[in-house]
């Protein structure tokens, strides 16, 4: 490949239909920073994240509502009210995920800057959350909008504060609930017979193993248990029940972050040998801060983009280099960047990842220059392609190898889908033209005579779609 390709498909999301090649292919990369805007035109008109959330929080109201009649009641439970209820709710914050996925396509399709959009998307994979709970379901897309995408160019610490702070983060993995055992509200709940406490290490735990230190590093499952009650109290305003909603009120507005500090864990704490004083809420925040410079993180996120960018067995050599970078300038990401965009192994291997679905989807929208879909259109193809838009199912995220993308029935609905968009394209697209314009000094002969000889322009532009070059980058 040549390096203007390389820049294009490899660094972005490929070339749009029409658009002047890269020239610079460096320059082209680090020019981005400056042109990148956080909050880009196809997010406007999306719904807050205070609606959003008072949505939910109207809903849990009303059924509570509702159980507290039913137990007034002598006559037989009925729930049908509360179902009803929960159906409607779901369905309004499906309407919320709908929407930000297809601003999320629409932005990544349109985006003069498509490798930032790349590095926006890469980080909410590596901070995935799943849109499987009904508390997460509007939530979910937020997270990228409010904690990824306004740190992407910035320190990984002060992304990684935003993303454990944000509430879809804390009700995906059950921490806006969990209370220590012997703090105040745990020791009364104790006193009355109940189980003492209630303390969740999920977000402790995937903190360590996915976000930061990378799993089997340098903790240890003590390490994850002082995490957890350095993390109590850490919660949400205005959409959970239990004891811990009464604690967050004033004027914080329904999904706000809130520290709750009648159920933090007091105590001094350590962390990986390190001992951390008891203050609040800023116990688990210096904990954050010093995992966010650990050499492990270093090397766990050092490995993830080597991997995104060079291959799914990168050089160890560029894992070294990144790691160094990190380090070096504490975690400022254009550094590490910087440091990625300089490495010869990443020009040197063409083709060398096997795009995701998504990665597919969006490249040939913008080779094709296709008119926009209906959101919940989008969001169904990506489900058909099997990478549905924050919902991974894991924490982990989605696999960034070729293995989890390549196997046989997968490649058969990349096929059925390229047939769709060719014929959206229609018959004035010009396959052996636009290849020509996309793969500059790239295009192998198989593929140009394939597309040579296709029986009809829609014919050609699927066999485009579906040909190496664009399947892989």
């Amino acid at each position: 490949m040549s390096q203007s390709s390389i820049a294009a498909n490899r660094f972005g999301y490929g070339l749009r239909r029409g658009e002047a090649g890269v020239g610079d292919a460096k320059g082209w990369l680090a020019g981005q920073y400056r042109l990148f805007q956080p909050r880009p035109a196809a997010f406007a008109n999306i719904s807050s994240r205070a609606e959003i959330a008072t949505t939910l929080a109207d809903f849990l109201e009303g059924a509570r509502a509702m159980r507290q009649e039913r137990k007034g009641s002598a006559e037989k439970a009925d729930k049908s009210d509360e179902m009803e209820a929960r159906r409607l709710a779901r369905g309004a914050e499906r309407d919320y995920y709908t929407s930000l996925v297809g601003a999320r396509f629409d932005a990544a399709v349109a985006s003069d800057t498509p490798f930032v959009e790349r590095l926006v998307h890469f980080w909410a994979n590596h901070f995935a959350v799943s849109a499987d709970k009904l508390a997460v379901v509007g939530m979910s897309g937020m997270l990228e909008v409010e904690a990824v995408r306004p740190n992407v160019l910035g320190r990984f610490s002060d992304m990684l504060l935003a993303v454990e702070q944000h509430p879809a983060m804390l009700l995906y993995l059950d921490q806006a609930q969990s209370i220590g055992p012997n703090s105040p509200v745990g020791s009364r709940i104790a006193a009355r017979g109940g189980k003492r406490g209630g303390l969740n290490e999920n977000l402790a735990r995937e903190i360590l193993e996915l976000h930061t230190l990378g799993v089997r590093s340098v903790y240890t499952q003590a390490d994850v248990t002082e995490f957890a009650r350095a993390l109590t109290g850490w919660t949400v305003s205005g959409i959970i029940r239990g004891p811990v909603a009464r604690l967050v009120g004033g004027e914080r507005r329904p999904g706000d972050f809130a520290f709750a500090n009648p159920i933090h864990e007091p105590g001094v704490r350590t962390l990986i040998d390190k001992r951390y004083a008891e203050n609040g809420e800023e116990q688990a925040r210096a904990m954050l801060n010093d995992l966010a410079r650990h050499p492990a993180t270093a090397r766990h996120i050092a490995t993830k983009l080597a991997r995104h960018f060079a291959g799914d067995d990168p050089p160890a050599a560029l894992i070294s280099r990144l790691e160094k970078r990190f380090l070096d300038s504490g975690g400022d990401l254009k550094s590490v960047y910087d440091s990625l965009v300089e490495a010869p192994e990443v020009w040197a291997k063409p083709q060398a990842k096997f795009k995701t679905p998504w990665d597919w989807l969006v490249s040939a929208h913008r080779a094709l220059n296709l008119p926009a879909l209906p959101p919940r259109q989008t969001a169904q193809l990506l489900t058909q392609l099997g990478q549905a838009v924050w919902r991974p199912g894991s924490p982990a995220g989605y696999d960034d190898l070729a293995a989890s993308w390549a196997g046989p029935d997968a490649l058969f609905r990349r096929v059925e889908v390229a047939e769709r968009l060719a014929t959206r394209a229609g018959t004035t697209t010009d396959a052996r033209t636009l290849a020509a314009q996309l793969f500059p000094g790239t295009l192998s002969e198989a593929t140009a005579t394939s597309l040579a000889r296709a029986e009809s322009p829609v014919q050609a532009t699927a066999l485009l779609l579906v040909s190496p070059e664009f399947m892989r980058r």
